[in-house]
């Protein structure tokens, strides 16, 4: 199945509402773990999460790794002012800064960070290698590039399939986002092509669930 691009952002209110709604603890308590798993010298330091959404992967992170600084970047104000508040609610002001930020920033990636993460950013972008160029740029060498996205399924109605097993009971424009993102997600030849592209074929390129891949490991450069 070819690929399907969706809108860069999810900025509109009401999808932010819908997603910030959701259950997704399993995935996201996964992508946890995963990092763990991947990366277990990993305790402390300066943390990137690009499009970081509502925050709630840095929130279970910023959780697991009381030691450890975080800084999240969206391009959406409407994800990142619920993120915002739930920090807040946390506890977590001091450790975790949320931003309104598009990559490619010159700014962003003037930085260092000792490890750059990011969660289902990819299959929003039409042109993949701003993501692989930022995680590039922003990690200090061998520092930690974890990367998790969705998988695009073969064909439509696996793609179906995987709504009704896994968004059920979402509301009907979460169901249509999630169909749309899956549509729009790239495969694992299409992954290795643009890792490749910009120096970054030493990563790891693991499917870890029927809808996730995973792109992990340490900065070369």
């Amino acid at each position: 199945m070819e690929r399907i691009p969706e809108l860069d952002l999810m900025d509109d209110a009401e999808q932010a509402e819908a997603y910030a709604a959701a259950d997704f603890s399993e995935p996201h308590e996964a992508f946890v773990r995963h990092f763990k798993t991947c990366f277990p010298d990993f305790l402390s330091g300066d943390l990137l999460d690009l499009g970081c959404g509502t925050a709630d992967v840095i929130i279970r992170l910023a959780r697991v790794f009381p030691e450890a600084n975080i800084t999240g970047i969206d391009g959406a104000q409407a994800m990142l002012e619920i993120g915002i508040n739930d920090v807040n609610k946390e506890g977590f002001e001091r450790r975790v800064k949320l931003y309104k930020c598009k990559i490619p920033d010159i700014d962003l990636s003037k930085k260092k960070f000792d490890a750059v993460i990011s969660n289902s950013l990819l299959h929003h972008l039409s042109d993949p290698l701003i993501l692989w160029q930022t995680v590039k740029l922003c990690t200090k060498p061998g520092a930690p590039i974890f990367i998790m996205d969705l998988l695009r399924p073969h064909n439509v109605e696996l793609a179906k399939g995987l709504i009704q097993r896994y968004a059920a009971d979402a509301s009907p424009l979460l169901q249509k986002d999630f169909f749309n993102s899956l549509l729009a997600a790239y495969s694992v030849e299409e992954i290795r092509k643009q890792i490749k592209s910009v120096n970054l074929d030493h990563l790891y390129i693991d499917v870890v669930s029927d809808r996730h891949v995973l792109i992990w490991g340490g900065n070369h450069e």
